[in-house]
């Protein structure tokens, strides 16, 4: 589990040990096969799953799609876990709350304002401004939150949430 961001590694102890978790532009699959592997019935989503596809996901749902341009796929309270990792559309903020069941958590860690002295990202529609998950998720129980320089998974600056809807 050396390539799980140590963020979302750190939330397994609130997971729940079934449900439905959604990863949020999931990439090659590191996450995705985190939560399959904690019992999580996982859709991961992403607008090229050329590289989930090549791994097998076994026992994910794998939905192809460019969630900035098309219309977000998900049911209101569809999801148990909702799990997003070096990624920001702000517009998925609301989409996100309403896909939450009650109770559901989210878990998002991804680049923030200064990171631009370390690279990619740099643009700042692409980094969160201070304390914008919080204000994103305002309402919601926070069990834990960060946002700084850190050096791992390398020198970057971050803002991660982990976050429990009302039930």
């Amino acid at each position: 589990m050396s390539d799980i961001l140590p963020w979302i590694l750190s939330a397994r102890k609130w997971l729940p040990a079934t449900g439905r978790a959604l990863d949020l532009a999931a990439g090659g699959g590191r996450h995705t096969q985190f939560l399959l592997d904690l019992g999580l019935d996982v859709v991961a989503v992403d607008i090229d799953t050329s590289r989930l596809q090549e791994t097998g996901m076994q026992g994910a749902d794998i939905l192809t799609a460019d969630l900035e341009t098309e219309v977000w796929p998900f049911l209101e309270e569809d999801f148990d876990v909702v799990l997003v990792s070096n990624y920001l559309w702000r517009p998925h903020f609301s989409e996100i709350r309403r896909s939450l069941k009650p109770g559901g958590m989210v878990l998002w860690d991804t680049f923030a304002v200064g990171n631009e002295a370390y690279g990619r990202p740099s643009n700042p529609q692409f980094l969160l401004r201070e304390g914008e998950l919080l204000e994103a998720f305002s309402g919601f129980q926070i069990l834990d939150f960060a946002e700084g320089y850190v050096e791992v998974p390398s020198p970057s600056v971050r803002q991660s949430i982990i976050c429990r809807k009302p039930e």
